[in-house]
């Protein structure tokens, strides 16, 4: 009877309280995403401001991506030994001093380090916000949770070209960056409040930190990131040999790790069918998912004639949908299951990716809009259920680091997409610059990146309908007798 009673309020008091610490990982993840969107409107400012070419401006945004994905893994681990909120709250606390040196920058290259410090704050939020979820929101609830912080990542997307555009006009591009002060000290004092404390850890079972493995991973994926996104007069003999540093990088990083006591990345997680599977859906969408980002402004522009103006707000229509859409999404996801909510996201990518291919030749704008809203709308449940498939059923000890590979898997696919479907489409374009094409050209160029597309969320299709989603098999058994194993050889 007692123990009856005493479960209602506990139950009652942590809605109030999941609430609360929903709403702090939320505003992390709003402005981790508004520091990558809002910059990109500042860089003819910031051209004129410092008298420097596009070349060099472009690295105020490149700084900032570099960081966030050569960081994010190495984040999420250090989460899991030191005490996730104990990171959180300095991440928070760098994030905002980083934007304070930013909005002060003196000259470009004070800029750009200061948005690289920015890149690491936001790699520590959105490396732990995933991660924090299974800790602050009851298990029934994880999908709508997820489905939340995904409506915030699309409010942070398509917030951050407007609000950038009207902090520029009102006040100077330094407001873009101090903007980012206040909120950010609002997050702190959020999380600080709200978040769940961290377990106390006897020492012997929290491992040591894994700096070396650390080193390899963030100059791998920052090499990486680098041969995808930095090109002078198109992909030449740097960009092949940055890619020659990953790959070897990334072999060498195997080799570390299979030999270290306290791995950054168990590789163990990485042989388990159902992470696996998950990391290359999040890569295999996302890459997807740029192709509307890289080809959509060409295909509007050259193609439809569109100024930028109606541009902007044609685009503007994913986001928007991807706001909207979030947390309905999580609650599909909470009551029906992440492996149908997965097989329905994506069979809505297939679906709007197709009719990409077919319809905006006939119906113009309408054409381009309504697949966009389908495919925004389809990634949207895709990403809250597959969020939630991989999360739900990590152990506490491995939440950091996996919430770390989850968004890695994120941002590997934005850059890849990136440079991937860019090449595509100019290939297929028969042209190196989109606006040096013909729009027949251009109309070709979409059709040909989009049938791709299509191909490549069918493969990701078949993973899922194979995948063993709901296979209980011990993810957390499996660690724990690595650790355990791990433990006994630091002993000898």
């Amino acid at each position: 009877m007692n123990a009856v009673s005493k479960s209602v309020p506990e139950e009652t008091d942590r809605a109030p309280s999941s609430r609360r610490a929903l709403a702090s990982l939320s505003l992390a993840t709003l402005l981790a995403s508004l520091g990558t969107s809002i910059a990109n409107v500042a860089l003819p400012t910031l051209a004129r401001a410092f008298d420097a070419s596009f070349a060099r401006v472009q690295w105020v945004v490149l700084a900032y991506l570099i960081a966030i994905t050569a960081l994010i893994v190495g984040a999420g681990r250090l989460g899991d030994l030191a005490g996730r909120r104990r990171l959180m709250l300095f991440g928070l606390s760098v994030f905002a001093a980083a934007s304070l040196a930013c909005g002060v920058a003196p000259s470009l290259e004070w800029l750009v380090a200061a948005r690289a410090a920015q890149g690491a704050g936001a790699a520590v939020m959105t490396a732990l916000t995933l991660a924090f979820v299974a800790d602050a929101v009851p298990k029934e609830r994880t999908g709508r949770a997820m489905g939340w912080l995904g409506t915030m990542s699309a409010v942070g997307t398509a917030l951050g070209p407007s609000l950038g555009g009207v902090l520029i006009a009102s006040f100077g591009w330094r407001a873009i960056f101090l903007a980012g002060v206040p909120f950010g000290m609002l997050a702190f004092a959020l999380a600080y409040r709200h978040l769940p404390r961290d377990r106390a850890t006897p020492i012997a079972e929290r491992g040591h930190f894994d700096l070396k493995g650390l080193l390899l991973l963030a100059l791998t994926l920052a090499a990486y990131a680098l041969a995808l996104t930095a090109h002078r007069g198109g992909f030449g003999a740097f960009n092949v040999a940055l890619l020659s540093a990953a790959a070897a990088g990334a072999v060498l990083f195997a080799f570390v790790e299979a030999r270290t006591a306290s791995p950054l990345v168990r590789l163990s997680l990485l042989r388990e069918p159902r992470l696996r599977a998950g990391f290359a859906l999040s890569a295999t969408v996302m890459t997807v998912m740029m192709a509307t980002l890289v080809v959509g402004p060409f295909y509007l522009s050259g193609a439809l004639a569109l100024d930028a103006a109606r541009v902007g707000l044609v685009m503007s229509a994913g986001p928007v949908v991807s706001a909207l859409s979030g947390v309905p999404a999580g609650r599909l996801v909470d009551r029906h299951g992440a492996a149908r909510a997965t097989i329905v996201g994506l069979v809505a990518l297939a679906i709007g990716c197709g009719a990409l291919t077919l319809l905006p030749p006939a119906f113009g704008v309408a054409g381009y809009v309504v697949p966009l809203v389908v495919v925004t709308a389809g990634y949207a449940l895709f990403q809250a259920a597959n969020n939630t498939a991989v999360m739900r059923d990590i152990g506490a000890e491995q939440r950091g680091v996996v919430s770390g590979l989850l968004n890695l898997s994120r941002h590997l696919g934005l850059v890849t997409g990136a440079a991937a479907m860019g090449a595509v489409f100019a290939f297929a374009a028969d042209a190196r610059d989109g606006a040096q094409a013909s729009a027949e050209a251009v109309a070709r160029g979409l059709r040909v990146t989009f049938a791709i597309a299509t191909v490549l969320v069918a493969g990701a299709l078949a993973i899922a309908v194979r995948r063993p989603w709901e296979r209980r098999r011990a993810v957390d058994s499996s660690i724990a007798a690595t650790l355990a194993a791990s433990a006994r050889r630091s002993e000898r």
